[in-house]
């Protein structure tokens, strides 16, 4: 997902209320309440971004399906959001607040892709290969994906590192695609 400058802002913003109110965890958990609830649900995800769909319609949903289950300051937040017609940003904003608190708690949050489950040991020499690179605690995704093949994908802050199989077939095929004995001009 490609952030935005407004998400960043805003997440910003929402981040620097709750530390002046004082409901940090409260509004944290909240943006990871939001953040889960629109990843895991598509249906929400196209409906946000649907440009058709007017923004009363979004309110209410979102008002639906977040009001009884967030604070009072994330819920005031959402609706500015809808009135500054922003709601296609609420994923990002969401997403972003929760790396401002994982930061501000001195933790990294990294993303690691393997075709099968990995053992504890491995799990640790991953973990020791982000901390030597960030000053912070990492917490570590694991994600199982079959298509990996073999090698492993590993993301955290703007690094990534790719021994998958998967990418070295795709480096093969683009150098088999190549004609060696026609000149390119």
């Amino acid at each position: 997902m490609q952030e935005t400058k407004a998400a960043i802002r805003y997440a910003r913003a929402l981040f620097n209320l709750a530390v002046e109110r004082k409901e940090l965890e409260v509004v944290s958990k909240d943006m990871e309440l939001i953040d889960k609830t629109i990843n895991e649900n598509r249906d929400l995800a196209v409906l946000l971004q649907s440009p058709i769909i007017h923004s009363d319609k979004k309110e209410a949903i979102l008002k639906a399906v977040f009001t009884s289950n967030i604070s009072a300051t994330s819920a005031a937040f959402l609706d500015l959001i809808v009135k500054k017609r922003r709601e296609m940003y609420v994923a990002q904003i969401a997403r972003q607040f929760v790396i401002l608190h994982l930061e501000n708690n001195g933790i990294e949050e990294a993303q690691l892709t393997t075709a099968y489950k990995i053992d504890e040991a491995f799990r640790k020499q991953i973990i020791a290969i982000v901390a030597k690179h960030s000053n912070h605690t990492v917490q570590l995704e694991e994600i199982v994906d079959p298509s990996v093949i073999g090698g492993f994908i590993l993301r955290f802050s703007n690094k990534q590192i790719d021994t998958s199989v998967e990418r070295d077939i795709n480096l093969l095929r683009r150098e088999f695609e190549k004609n060696l004995y026609v000149k390119d001009y």
